[in-house]
């Protein structure tokens, strides 16, 4: 009779670790909830330096863009005195409300920095919700605060989530959260990706290649 109860306590406790091992292995994923967008090449309006060829800043193969920059390029519009870039600007999915997310796949070679692969355009009085830079292989919120680590010369997953009338940006990094904060109010919001440069503290070429990219929305 010990016996039994020993075998029968022994298999309780395998259940309850094999019931903590599933509940780990199904953690929720960024995307949970949320219904695809579908997208089409239209969507994708790509941004670059305007007295260039974009043959010259941009290349599409097997499904990876890819996007490069030089710290004396000229800004995207000859009336713009903003920085350069090479940047896709999803299009005709602009917002004002709802809860919405963009996901890609990134890789930035190691020796870009100072630059912004990925935005949400947009707020009620500056020109972004959120702007996410790599420096030194690292992803920060602007120039200050730390997101993310150890991104050089490896794919990552992204995933940003902006609940626009909750006002709150969540930043997932390889499936994990990150970063969340605050928004920046009311607007009309858009998402970007790609290489924009840092107003200071570039590097003269900058690089990033996107793939597999995604629009949610709730």
């Amino acid at each position: 009779m010990k016996g039994f109860h020993c075998c029968l306590l022994l298999i309780l406790a395998l259940v309850g670790s094999l019931e903590n091992l599933n509940l780990v292995c199904s953690a929720a994923d960024p995307t949970d909830g949320f219904t695809p967008v579908p997208l089409t090449g239209a969507n994708f309006e790509l941004q670059k330096p305007y007295n260039i060829p974009l043959n010259e800043r941009y290349s599409y193969e097997d499904g990876v863009r890819h996007m490069w920059v030089y710290a004396t390029d000229k800004p995207h519009d000859p009336n713009s005195r903003t920085q350069p870039r090479t940047e896709v600007r999803m299009k005709g999915l602009d917002y004002t409300s709802g809860v919405w997310q963009f996901e890609g796949y990134g890789f930035v070679p190691n020796g870009t920095s100072g630059v912004t692969v990925a935005q949400i355009h947009g707020a009620a009085e500056d020109a972004s919700t959120l702007i996410l830079r790599i420096y030194d292989g690292n992803l920060r919120y602007y120039s200050g605060d730390l997101v993310a680590t150890g991104l050089y010369d490896r794919w990552f997953r992204l995933n940003i989530i902006h609940d626009v009338d909750g006002d709150w940006v969540t930043v997932y990094v390889d499936g994990e959260q990150k970063y969340s904060t605050k928004g920046r109010g009311p607007g009309d919001f858009y998402f970007k990706c790609g290489v924009y440069a840092a107003p200071r503290n570039i590097t003269y070429y900058m690089e990033s290649r996107w793939r597999d990219i995604k629009i949610y929305k709730k």
